[in-house]
């Protein structure tokens, strides 16, 4: 089943999102489109799955001309779609979200969901997926969401799939799985349209590059298309892929942990009497498989964590058992791993998230009293510093693309003084203009004297950034290694394996 789009144009007051874009993707390839956060790539995909209407334009599959005006009618076509971020219900189980919206009744008027458990078990089975349909979405990890999520289009038989971003919350090991995955579906004559930022998964199967700049194709590539060349075509400049980070001298200890433990609300310790040493200048990266304790980790570095043990200095002084407010203003900023659930009140406008945890303080409080005006205009700084792209800091910050939220939220936490940068997934779902500046102001807090603790599974930004790399698994740091370590040796090491030899 083959997909054409025609002429397709969306304007959003007056900013025009897609700009008369013409697409054909063919059955059993795999067509990537690449562009910046922003560059309206979403925007086109969601209206060929009926989230959005276009202003004009046609939308052809199989030659024939489809009226898509919500998801109902592009499952119909035989489109399916994975979404950026997770449309799961946190509460319902896997069964019951992959139902929702085809929900069958049976007897005694209860839901029928025995066929949608055969079907998932069945699919993960067929594609290696390890999903339990009767666990509760919350509960999972982040990867096994995304995969559910791949599931519910597999499901319910899509011969045209949309990806949008699937790697973005992957680890290394489930994104090679995801790729196999896909070339699997190829091979069954699924049209695949694949959108991710990042280049060398592109270049391992993609079979046609399409690239949006601004709304706009600008041009339409082979996969042998070098990494610097389709960087610079989304961008529209250069672009630095590997960040300078020159040797300079590394200063005292300033966030020292001692048998630090978090247990998880049904008491398993997720994280076991972790030891280690921040310093000054200095970013220590901790790498692992996601779902060895990283997460918890963070959040407990920030009080985010109810159950934590152990001691927590910062300068010296115990930190462990302060509330959030407190952390932030004893000299932690924190870029948390979802920006969309920890970092952003969705709801609020750019301006208001750019103070988030400044707002009781001078200049842009007086007592209870909020100046609007000041916090319009720094919030107006911080654009310019930081390059927002936005329309008005007044509008929701909901209405930003991913990389400029994950801005807004760099702004925010080091536009005040700070000590320690804790940075979670910095740079997951950003274009490559977005990690370069992402990277270039974590190595700039480095430079200024702070240090950085940054939690990453993406094996090239942690060699790239990295002083020093303290490897997480199973809850505990099973070694600290120098940056000069291979990416291999690293990669062992993630797996558990400390001089070939496993950890039990």
């Amino acid at each position: 089943m083959s997909l054409e789009l025609r002429g397709i144009t969306k304007t959003f007051g007056l900013f025009t999102a897609n700009d008369s874009i013409d697409l054909k993707v063919e059955a059993g390839k795999i067509h990537a489109i690449l562009g910046e956060n922003g560059a309206g790539k979403s925007t086109l995909m969601n209206i060929v799955y009926g989230l959005l209407k276009a202003d004009s334009g046609e939308i052809f599959v199989d030659g024939k001309l489809q009226n898509i005006s919500e998801p109902s009618d592009a499952l119909s076509a035989g489109i399916g779609m994975v979404h950026q971020h997770f449309m799961l219900i946190p509460v319902f189980t896997v069964a019951e979200n992959i139902v929702l919206g085809h929900e069958k009744i049976g007897k005694f008027g209860v839901l029928d969901i025995a066929a949608a458990r055969e079907a998932i078990i069945k699919v993960s089975k067929d594609f290696g997926f390890s999903v339990d349909p009767d666990a509760i979405v919350e509960t999972l990890p982040v990867g096994i969401q995304q995969k559910v999520e791949i599931i519910r289009a597999l499901i319910y038989e899509a011969k045209v799939l949309i990806l949008d971003e699937p790697t973005a919350v992957l680890t290394p090991q489930e994104t090679d799985e995801l790729l196999k995955t896909m070339q699997e579906l190829k091979r069954k004559g699924t049209a695949i349209i694949f959108i991710t930022h990042k280049l060398r998964e592109v270049r391992a199967v993609a079979d046609e590059i399409t690239i949006i700049r601004r709304g706009k194709v600008i041009a339409a590539v082979s996969p042998s298309t070098s990494e610097g060349e389709l960087a610079s075509m989304m961008v529209g400049r250069e672009v630095d892929l590997a960040p300078d980070r020159q040797e300079h001298e590394i200063g005292e200890p300033i966030l020292v942990a001692n048998n630090l433990s978090v247990r998880n609300v049904s008491g398993t310790e997720v994280v076991k009497k972790i030891n280690f040493e921040l310093r000054a200048g200095e970013v220590l990266a901790v790498a692992g498989v996601q779902g060895n304790g990283q997460s918890e980790l963070a959040r407990a570095i920030v009080n985010l964590e109810d159950h934590v043990e152990g001691s927590l200095l910062l300068d010296g002084h115990e930190i462990r058992g302060l509330s959030i407010y407190d952390s932030l203003h004893a000299g932690i900023a924190y870029i948390p791993e979802s920006r969309e659930l920890d970092g952003l009140v969705s709801s609020f406008s750019i301006a208001e998230n750019l103070i988030l945890d400044l707002h009781d303080q001078a200049p842009y409080a007086s007592g209870i009293n909020l100046s609007a005006k000041v916090v319009s205009e720094q919030a107006e700084k911080h654009v310019l510093e930081f390059d927002i792209r936005l329309q008005s800091v007044s509008d929701a910050v909901s209405t930003l693309s991913g990389g400029n939220k994950q801005k807004v939220v760099i702004a925010r936490e080091l536009s005040r003084p700070v000590k320690v940068l804790i940075a979670s997934q910095p740079t997951r779902g950003l274009d490559v203009g977005s990690i370069e500046f992402v990277h270039e102001r974590i190595l700039g807090e480095r430079d200024a004297g702070r240090g950085v603790l940054l939690f990453s599974t993406e094996l090239d930004e942690v060699l790239a950034l990295a002083d020093r790399i303290a490897v997480m698994y199973r809850g505990e740091i099973i070694e600290i290694v120098d940056s000069n370590v291979s990416k291999e040796e690293l990669g062992l090491l993630m797996a558990g394996v400390v001089n070939e030899k496993a950890v039990s």
